[in-house]
C-alpha cells in the first residue's frame, strides 16, 4: 500500500531572474487538491549569476555545457541549505525545473540548464528535472507545463493566470485544457527599471508616472505573435529579436516605457480574461498594484489576490507535482496544451552515485 502523502520539493527559476524558489512539499498522492506548501524560500541570485545567466543565451555549446554543471552545483549548494535550515527528514525526491537559457521550439530547441546528475551527486538525492526536452522532441511548444497542475489541482478556478517574466494562462475548453503564453510582463518591466538602477518597479509606481506613447503601444500589440492561435509560446529570444528593438527605437524616457509596456500587457491580458468567472493569479507581477489595477480595467473582472504564500510559490509547487507525476509515470504534458503528437510523461530521472 503505497503512502498517501508525498513529501517532495519543487525547485523553480524564472526568466524574470527574481530568483530561485525552493518549495518543501506535501501532497496527497490520492487526491491532488489535498497539498502543503510546508517551507519555502527564494534564494535571490548574486550579480554574477544575473550577468551569467542574461549572457548564457549567447554562449558555444561547449561553454553551455560547463554552465550546466556549474548550475547544478549552484542548485545542489542551495538545495543541502535549505533542507538543512528547515531539517526536511521526509524527502521522496527533488523536482528542479532549472533555468531556461534557449527556447526555440520552432526549431526543436530547448534548454534549461542545472545538471540533474550534479544535483543529486551533491545533495544525495533522487532528482527529477529536464520537463520541456521530450515535448517539443514530440513537436510540441514545450510550455507552459504548469496547466497540469491548474487542473488537477486548482479545477475550482474557471482561469488559472501566472505574472512572472511571462504571462500566461490556462483554462477549461471543449472538454480539453487550453494554454498559452500571453505576453511578456517583468521579463521587459524589470529589463528597463534596472536600467534607473532598481530591481523591479514597486508597486508600478515609476510606471503609472509615466505617460502612454500610442504609437509604440500600436505597434506592439500588432506584433504577429498576438495574432496566432494557442498552442504558443514565448521566450527570451523573442523578446530580444521583437520587443526591445522596437521600444528603444520609438521611446527613450524610461517611465513612458513601463507606462505604456504596463498598458500593453494589461490589454492582452484583459482581453484573455474577458471570458473568465473565477480568476486564480499567481506569480510576482502581481504585486506590481498599477498592471493589476490595468488588467481590471481592461478584463472588467474584480481579481482575488490568493494568499502570499501561493502567489510567490505556486510554479515550484506545480513543479513539485509534475515530479509527482513523472514518478508515477503518468500524464504531465498535455497535447492540448502544447500541440505535442500526444499526451506524455516527461522528466527525466537521476539518483545519487553509489
Amino acid at each position: 500500500m503505497p503512502n498517501k502523502y508525498i513529501y517532495c520539493i519543487g525547485l523553480m527559476s524564472g526568466t524574470s531572474l527574481d530568483g530561485i524558489d525552493i518549495a518543501y512539499i506535501k501532497i496527497n498522492n490520492n487526491s491532488y487538491q489535498d497539498f502543503e506548501i510546508i517551507q519555502a524560500e527564494t534564494f535571490t541570485y548574486s550579480k554574477k549569476w544575473k550577468d551569467i545567466l542574461r549572457e548564457a543565451i549567447f554562449y558555444t555549446k561547449e561553454n553551455l555545457k560547463k554552465l550546466d554543471i556549474e548550475y547544478g552545483k549552484l542548485l545542489g549548494a542551495l538545495l543541502n541549505d535549505f533542507i538543512d535550515k528547515y531539517k526536511v527528514s521526509k524527502l521522496d525526491f527533488i523536482a528542479s525545473h532549472g533555468h531556461t537559457i534557449l527556447h526555440e521550439p520552432h526549431n526543436g530547441v530547448t534548454l534549461q540548464i542545472g545538471n540533474g546528475q550534479e544535483i543529486a551527486k551533491i545533495t544525495n538525492k533522487k532528482i527529477i528535472c529536464d520537463f520541456r526536452t521530450q515535448d517539443v522532441d514530440f513537436g510540441g511548444q514545450g510550455a507552459p507545463l504548469v496547466p497540469i497542475g491548474d487542473k488537477l489541482m486548482f479545477s475550482n478556478y474557471s482561469h488559472c493566470l501566472n505574472l512572472g517574466g511571462f504571462a500566461n494562462v490556462s483554462f477549461e475548453k471543449n472538454n480539453a485544457r487550453i494554454a498559452f503564453d500571453i505576453c511578456p510582463v517583468n521579463i521587459v518591466l524589470n529589463h528597463y527599471t534596472n536600467k534607473l538602477g532598481f530591481e523591479f518597479d514597486d508597486r508600478g509606481q515609476m510606471a503609472s508616472g509615466g505617460k502612454v506613447n500610442e504609437e509604440l503601444l500600436e505597434k506592439l500589440n500588432s506584433l504577429e505573435f498576438y495574432q496566432k492561435t494557442p498552442p504558443k509560446s514565448l521566450g527570451l529570444e523573442w523578446v530580444q529579436q521583437n520587443v526591445f528593438p522596437l521600444i528603444d527605437d520609438l521611446e527613450k524616457n524610461i517611465e513612458t516605457i513601463l507606462r505604456t509596456f504596463v498598458e500593453h500587457a494589461a490589454i492582452q491580458i484583459g482581453t484573455v480574461l474577458n471570458e473568465s468567472s473565477t480568476v486564480l493569479v499567481t506569480g510576482g507581477g502581481i504585486f506590481n498594484s498599477f498592471l493589476m489595477q490595468r488588467i481590471e480595467y481592461y478584463s472588467s473582472k474584480k481579481i482575488e489576490i490568493p494568499s502570499k504564500e501561493l502567489i510567490e510559490y505556486k510554479e515550484a509547487l506545480i513543479f513539485a507535482f509534475l515530479g509527482l507525476l513523472k514518478n508515477k509515470n503518468e500524464i504531465n504534458c498535455l497535447q492540448s496544451v502544447t500541440g505535442a503528437v500526444r499526451d506524455h510523461s516527461s522528466g527525466v530521472i537521476f539518483y545519487p552515485e553509489k
